[in-house]
């Protein structure tokens, strides 16, 4: 893969059900459209064979997670070859044979595979993706598709993090709050580094419940905003709830965004608009 500067779109968090196999290569096809799928289909049953019998904490199993994992990778635009490798990603923890995978999808899949666990995690310099508003992203360096598939991990990791002591869920939240969150954000996956930075916190700065709700509801209403706009207001209305004392004051802040969040999103992408029609 080429060392090429790659924009990100936009992330839509789906921490629900298990995402298809035929739903990742509708996003796929999305955003490459001439994309053969038949290599992300081998590579899930290559998965699904090798994690046969193999369960997560959470008693799902295992080829959930890997199907998770080619789906936000997917939600990232990157090509076949990474949602392959995120499909694959941890082979290491099963009996499939060394070589397997450069016989079945080629050497860049399978040093891509080898390279998620073992690459260290470094600073990214900050993403400029101004310039390339309204133009085709060029394909992903090698370190950005790997650093693609460690944050999928890591962001599903932390989407079912409850099935873990506590003592490893309040390891795993301090390493994702100061290594994995900045290093989304400053590779110009906003979203991706928002979800991880209040996956995170959640877990080391548990809010009570009616309060955890009233956030659940903030986050929801910044998806009527325009996607790069969204993280930005999520902090700001986030961090004004927090300084609001009592449930009250809570509530009324939160009825007010509800009333004002639709007005706010057309004000927002006016701009864009009147933009395009000039």
């Amino acid at each position: 893969m080429t060392a090429q500067r790659y924009t990100a779109p936009t992330f839509p968090a789906r921490p629900g059900a298990t995402p298809s196999l035929e739903g990742i290569l509708a996003v796929v096809r999305s955003h490459h459209p001439d994309a053969d799928p038949e290599s992300i289909k081998r590579a899930h049953a290559e998965a699904a064979l090798w994690h046969e019998g193999q369960r997560r904490r959470s008693g799902a199993p295992y080829i959930t997670h890997c199907l998770t994992v080619a789906a936000i990778v997917a939600d990232l635009g990157m090509p076949p070859p990474v949602v392959c490798a995120a499909l694959l990603h941890d082979m290491e923890d099963t009996l499939c044979p060394p070589h397997r995978l450069a016989d079945q999808f080629g050497e860049d899949v399978a040093q891509l595979v080898a390279a998620v666990p073992a690459t260290p995690l470094l600073p990214q310099p900050t993403a400029d993706t101004s310039s390339d508003a309204g133009h085709d992203a060029p394909g992903p360096s090698w370190e950005t598709a790997v650093l693609a598939i460690r944050l999928a991990d890591r962001l599903h990791n932390m989407r079912t993090i409850a099935f873990l002591s506590p003592a490893t869920r309040h390891r795993k939240a301090r390493e994702t709050l100061d290594v994995f969150a900045p290093l989304a954000r400053a590779a110009g996956l906003e979203t991706v580094g928002g979800e991880l930075h209040d996956l995170a916190s959640a877990v080391l700065h548990p809010a009570p419940p009616t309060q955890a709700l009233t956030r659940r509801l903030l986050a929801a209403l910044t998806l009527l905003l325009p996607a790069r706009q969204r993280a930005r207001w999520r902090e700001e209305w986030t961090a004004e709830l927090a300084a609001h004392a009592t449930r009250l004051e809570r509530a009324r802040f939160c009825f007010r965004v509800m009333l004002g969040a639709p007005r706010l999103s057309l004000t927002l992408r006016r701009p864009f608009r009147q933009a395009r029609q000039s």
